[in-house]
């Protein structure tokens, strides 16, 4: 059965808080049910539940409240070489920096926001595109978007974006997984007879969640789905979710680090800029370099792009590619007939400064045979 989660209670500018992660914009957010679920685990739709009404009438003030804040907002010039993750996390205005994360409160994408600064002003965005609008529109001086899962892979929407927008990486956070299981408080591990979480969590739990022999459900948004379990409280139901979630919402953990793989579960985050800034050298962290580039051979011309790094001794640390969507399809005469070939942009990750003379002569050397190349980022890694 399908199953809609209450809409988010909206929060006016005077309830936010600063380092909360507290929500700026609430927007409605379904959660379906599935018939899919992991090998060997029963099949139930979660509890029921019944919508709020009263959102509708704060709406209008809430997106008048919005537009007043990208009217009279802007970047904190100081932030723009500042680097990322400062101790402070202040600008030279002294108000806290502005961190748009992709998700919900009580998401892992909201934990990487708060680790990043000390101190900070996050607030959600439910769309993948919302938090790279948020800093093109400048109500945010950094966004914090997940990028890549050592189990599962990159997130190739998120890559998608990053080459659309004329954003820069100024830093990356790998952030170990660690699942909770999270209940009601007087829940017990031994009275739950179901687990809710989003797929990929599930996932990463099946041995655990094929131990406990329980129910599973699959919902659209995991940290809505302790929200609404923190306001309905049901003693047999536990989710799956982040440590933050557990103290957003009042729940008890009822234990840590669910998923199978405990050390090789890790969560990689960009941390984004509308402008470029080069890490300080006090920055913990290795450098590494982003790069995106086309090439004029296409895909045969790979191993000549990478050479410049390799004799330089530069460690090349990523490699990934993208349908090249201005010329996705190229024609190539053959000896009898013309062949066609997909074109790609590749996406490359380096150990080192754009700023690093042998970097800078690996990208010259690099400019001969690519269509274009486009430095995403110079940052450290932590």
């Amino acid at each position: 059965m399908a199953l809609r989660v209450p809409i988010p209670a909206v929060t006016g500018p005077g309830d936010r808080k600063v380092s909360s992660g507290q929500v700026r914009s609430a927007r409605p957010a379904s959660v379906r049910a599935s018939s899919a679920g992991a090998s060997g685990v029963k099949q139930r739709s979660f509890s029921p539940v019944k919508e709020q009404a009263a959102f509708a009438p704060h709406l209008g003030l809430e997106m008048t409240v919005l537009e007043l804040e990208r009217l009279y907002s802007a970047v904190d010039p100081a932030l723009r070489s500042a680097g990322p993750g400062s101790p402070a996390g202040f600008g030279s205005s002294g108000r806290p920096v502005r961190v748009a994360y992709q998700g919900t409160p009580g998401s892992y994408c909201q934990e990487a926001a708060m680790s990043a600064f000390a101190t900070c002003d996050a607030f959600p965005c439910y769309q993948m595109e919302d938090a790279f609008q948020a800093l093109l529109e400048k109500t945010a001086d950094r966004a914090v978007i997940p990028f890549e899962n050592s189990v599962d892979g990159v997130i190739y929407r998120n890559l998608d974006l990053l080459l659309r927008h004329n954003v820069s990486i100024v830093g990356e956070l790998l952030v170990p997984v660690n699942h909770c299981l999270l209940a009601a408080p007087g829940a017990s591990l031994s009275g739950l007879r179901r687990i809710a979480s989003h797929p990929q969590a599930l996932s990463h739990c099946r041995s655990r969640i094929e131990e406990l022999g329980v129910e599973v459900e699959e919902v659209s948004n995991s940290a809505e789905a302790a929200r609404f379990l923190s306001e309905n409280p049901v003693a047999d139901t536990a989710v799956i979710g982040s440590k933050i979630a557990a103290r957003e919402f009042g729940l008890q953990i009822l234990e840590q680090n669910f998923q199978d793989r405990n050390e090789s579960n890790v969560n990689r985050f960009f941390q984004l800029s509308l402008d470029p800034a080069l890490p300080s050298p006090g920055t913990p962290g290795v450098r590494k370099t982003t790069i995106a580039f086309s090439l004029k051979n296409a895909v045969s011309d790979l191993f000549r792009a990478l050479w410049p790094f390799e004799s330089r001794n530069i460690p090349v640390t990523s490699v990934q590619h993208r349908p090249n969507r201005k010329n996705p399809v190229r024609l190539v005469d053959g000896a009898s007939e013309t062949v066609r070939y997909f074109d790609y942009v590749f996406i490359v990750d380096l150990q080192g400064c754009a700023s690093d003379r042998a970097v800078e002569r690996a990208l010259e050397q690099l400019k001969e045979i690519t269509g274009f190349l486009r430095i995403l980022g110079t940052y450290a890694s932590r």
